[in-house]
């Protein structure tokens, strides 16, 4: 789904309407109206599938500076049409996830929602709206992203309205809750506990050195407790001065981490056995290994699958036929790792709402996205860069995979298969010019196989990269642009497929 909303006629300042929820530039597309409305437009929706029971939101942000304005018009769209609110203030993507499952729990009489003020990755004039929804899973309640036909009744409803009014004396009471991130920490210790991935999670990481960048966002405050919490005594700290503005783009990427004084020099120089980087939202996680090497994104999923099935199988659990779920846009070696142990990898269209909904369906032990996002059930059904720097953790521990001796995680690496992975992006001038462009690259591929479902799979079935390569180009759900992604044995032949590709997108 991407959409562009009639209410700005600004090219340069589009609001994005997804099922990543509502994002914008602040003072341009994201007004104090267009945040009301659409926290109204969700409350209502809300409201109508509650069935007379009151509607409680728990609402988080990511912290990124200008906030404020954001994070007071939503409380005012959600109270004024009649919801209450639980303010966490600043909080992670994930915490506010896991405490929308607990208030749930509290709360059998009432329905319980989340809402995240963020814009992810996006730069720092952007904000957003991102909705949660709190339901069943298969080791607890999980909150996730609303599914497609869901997301798209909202923005339907902040479109077109109606939008519910409370009286006066019906309008929404806020609570605050300053107890959060120790929430989201104890959660996912009793996980990693009752998995059997250790015995006691406060000595999971006892002896390892950590460095940790969070881009001066939501991530600082609970990754140093839940860091702390493993037994981690040394922990070197960046972006954690909670200012909200970004030390570095705010994107994970090789480049902006490797800027100089940044998280890639901290590893190197303060001889670190691991570095994470998360995204201000804190729901992605980036890994640097001891050496100061950027190992990226798309190893974070495959390093959690490779974590959470070997520790099923020293424990003596089954893990043959078990499914793991990604999107088309994520690298093969989660697939490689799966099958080392028997498991299954389903791919979805990109989203985390459609990796969520294949997961619950396919009743997944873990999922995630290329991105940096790991999805662990027994903790949320949201991304997590604390479940992702857990389960890595666990591959280099003496208490966990090292078998009593600390483990380089550059060895680790080296274990798995190795892909080359490319990332592009190409500007849209409308969003109209996407479905064309596509069409264009569909034909051009047609004695590959090609998969339609989101934007053009191209899955290379015949040539020298068949079964070695694959292509991927589809419209962002955030921005106005194309995402053109390949993989294939080598970045030379990586290129070349993009290089290919660029010249039927022109």
């Amino acid at each position: 789904m991407y959409t562009s909303a009639p209410m700005t006629s600004s090219t340069t300042a589009p609001l994005m309407l997804s099922v990543s929820g509502c994002r914008g530039v602040v003072g341009a597309s994201l007004t104090p109206e267009v945040v009301a409305r659409f926290a109204g437009a969700y409350a209502s929706w809300l409201l109508d599938r509650s069935a007379g029971r009151p509607v409680t939101v728990v609402l988080g942000r990511d912290g990124r500076a200008g906030c404020h304005m954001v994070h007071r018009a939503a409380l005012a769209g959600l109270c004024g049409s009649g919801c209450d609110v639980i303010d966490l203030g600043v909080a992670m993507t994930p915490t506010t996830a896991v405490l929308t499952d607990a208030y749930r729990a509290q709360s059998p009489d009432a329905a319980v929602a989340g809402m995240v003020i963020t814009a992810s990755h996006n730069p720092q004039n952007w904000n957003g709206l991102k909705c949660l929804l709190a339901e069943s899973g298969d080791h607890a309640s999980a909150a996730c992203a609303p599914p497609a036909k869901d997301a798209g009744s909202i923005i339907e409803r902040f479109r077109s309205g109606p939008i519910r009014t409370a009286e006066w004396n019906d309008v929404g009471e806020i609570t605050e809750d300053d107890s959060a991130p120790e929430t989201h920490a104890d959660r996912l210790l009793a996980a990693l506990e009752e998995s059997r991935l250790t015995d006691d999670a406060s000595a999971l990481a006892r002896g390892l050195n950590v460095a940790v960048d969070s881009v001066n966002a939501s991530g600082a405050a609970g990754s140093l407790l839940f860091l702390e919490s493993l037994g981690i005594e040394e922990i070197l700290r960046l972006g954690a001065e909670e200012t909200g503005i970004f030390p570095r783009p705010p994107e994970p990427t090789a480049e902006n981490l490797a800027l100089p004084g940044g998280l890639r020099d901290a590893v190197r120089e303060s001889e670190c056995d691991i570095g994470f980087a998360q995204d201000p939202d804190a729901d992605r996680l980036a890994i640097i290994d001891e050496r100061g090497e950027y190992i990226g994104e798309e190893y974070t999923l495959a390093l959690s699958t490779l974590a959470l099935l070997e520790s099923m199988k020293r424990a003596g659990e089954p893990t043959a036929g078990l499914a793991i779920v990604t999107n088309l846009s994520t690298s093969r070696m989660t697939d490689d790792v799966a099958a080392r142990y028997g498991a299954r990898v389903i791919r979805t269209p990109v989203g985390e709402a459609n990796v969520v909904e294949a997961m619950k369906r396919e009743h997944a032990v873990l999922g995630g996205e290329g991105n940096g996002g790991t999805i662990w059930p027994r903790v949320a059904y949201v991304r997590d860069s604390l479940t992702a720097m857990a389960l890595a953790l666990w591959l280099i521990s003496p208490a966990g995979a090292g078998n009593g001796k600390k483990r380089r995680l550059s060895e680790v690496i080296a274990s798995l298969p190795a892909y080359a992975i490319r990332k592009r992006k190409t500007d849209l001038a409308s969003p109209g010019l996407a479905a064309p462009a596509l069409e264009r690259l569909a034909a051009a591929h047609k004695d590959q196989h090609v998969d339609l479902r989101d934007g053009a799979w191209i899955d290379f079935r015949s040539g020298s990269l068949a079964g070695k390569a694959w292509l991927h180009v589809r419209p962002s759900n955030t921005e106005p642009i194309l995402r053109l992604i390949a993989e294939a044995p080598t970045i030379r032949e990586a290129d070349a497929i993009l290089d290919q590709a660029a010249e039927f997108l022109r």
